[in-house]
């Protein structure tokens, strides 16, 4: 569902680019030929996604035993690294022609209403996926419908104010600026996400918590000494240190471990595989310390 979500952002974006880039240039509109150009860098991203998705679910092989899915979170990143390009360009680009006083016509503002409509559209399905499925880009990419909406809104204010109060022609040049600003924003934002997934930031405590919970609910398990987790593409990989009664023989210390394995896996559908390292559990030996003597 992510992959066909991605593809269809793929094709809706191309015909507002090009709607609006045409749309403005026609009406002599900086900020919604610069929401355009926006719309255009969209079409790449959304490419992207659907290209990191599509890689991603490629099952592992001899060379990637962890699986693919590490392409997914460098997809989001050249994503992030792609708007911070693009907004600079629009801010340069806008700055460029401040000086060009002009009303731009009011006709455009029928092309940046329906951009609003479909982005807010798209934004709110693929966030919402995104979240369910876990993919980095894909919720990257709904996040970009947003602020698309949001740089709309600026370009549909900015022909409004051109066109109705007068001393105001330059605020056309002004929203394209702004425009800028807000793709290089959300461009820094992306990218710094997923490098903190490339560099195997740990989930937060919650989910940490919901491991752990997972473990001890298998009879046997007596204890966690460590517990780690890192995301490759769109599900975490688990290492996890059990402690077991001592005396137990390894067959019986490996069959805990194993259903510790499944038993994480099969509650947490986040969770991709875990790797679990059998200790013995030492802690009568702390309580016979601590006790009475």
């Amino acid at each position: 569902m992510a992959s066909r979500i991605a593809l269809a952002g793929v094709a809706t974006s191309a015909i507002l680019a090009v709607l609006k880039i045409a749309v403005g240039l026609s009406a002599h509109s900086v900020a919604v030929v610069s929401d355009g150009l926006e719309s255009g860098a969209d079409v790449v991203t959304a490419s992207l996604v659907w290209v990191g998705l599509w890689f991603a679910a490629k099952p592992a092989d001899q060379d990637h035993p962890y699986g693919h899915g590490r392409f997914e979170i460098l997809a989001g990143l050249a994503i992030g690294m792609l708007l911070a390009a693009v907004g600079a360009a629009i801010c340069v680009r806008s700055v460029e022609e401040r000086q060009v006083a002009h009303v731009p016509a009011l006709y455009a503002v029928w092309a940046l209403a329906a951009s609003i409509t479909v982005h807010l559209t798209f934004a709110t399905l693929k966030v919402r996926v995104g979240r369910r499925t876990r993919s980095a880009a894909l919720t990257a990419d709904g996040f970009h419908d947003l602020v698309d909406v949001f740089s709309g809104c600026v370009a549909l204010t900015a022909v409004l104010l051109s066109n109705f109060f007068a001393g105001s022609q330059a605020a056309d040049h002004f929203g394209g600026f702004v425009i800028g600003l807000i793709v290089i924003f959300l461009g820094l934002r992306v990218s710094r996400e997923t490098s903190l997934q490339l560099m195997d930031t740990m989930p937060d405590d919650a989910q940490m918590q919901q491991i752990r919970a997972a473990a001890l609910r298998v009879p046997g398990a007596l204890a966690i000494e460590k517990c780690f987790a890192r995301k490759t593409g769109l599900r975490y990989h688990v290492d996890l240190h059990l402690e077991v009664d001592p005396g137990l023989t390894v067959l019986a210390s490996h069959q805990i471990g194993h259903e510790v394995q499944l038993r994480i896996k099969t509650e947490l559908e986040w969770v991709e595989d875990v790797l679990v390292h059998v200790e013995p559990y030492m802690g009568w030996q702390a309580a016979s310390i601590s006790g009475p003597r």
